[in-house]
């Protein structure tokens, strides 16, 4: 059974920074994609982040504009886990933080795509106070 346990989340002042933190347990995506999608209260839940194995056997990183130069998503096949760092924080960041894992890397840009991914976890809450 495959479980993807997040961790991390808290409540922060704007400006602050929050390293997120997801392990996975039954099953292993190094060969695939780890990421991160985000709800905020009322709206759909949207892509954060992901970093994928590719065609070219190395893993490259996917990010939200809205969240480019302030998170840095990266992972650790040895954990079998994915962490997401997250600068400068701003209120519209506030929402709930779901990891998600896909056995097959991304090949083409439906990596913001939530049915493309195979496993979530439960989430973590981040909330961020002007």
């Amino acid at each position: 059974q495959v479980q993807l346990v997040e961790s991390g989340g808290g409540a922060v002042q704007a400006g602050d920074s929050l390293r997120l933190s997801c392990t996975a347990s039954g099953r292993t995506f190094s060969s695939g994609a780890m990421g991160w999608f985000r709800q905020a209260p009322g709206k759909e839940r949207d892509f954060v982040a992901t970093t994928s194995w590719s065609a070219g056997s190395v893993y490259l990183a996917y990010y939200a504009d809205s969240v480019k130069g302030r998170f840095t998503i990266s992972r650790d096949n040895a954990k079998n886990m994915v962490s997401l760092q997250m600068n400068s924080l701003k209120p519209e960041d506030t929402a709930v933080y779901y990891c998600a894992g896909r056995l097959a890397y991304f090949s083409g840009s439906d990596y913001s795509r939530q049915e493309q991914y195979d496993s979530w976890g439960q989430g973590t809450q981040v909330t961020v106070s002007s």
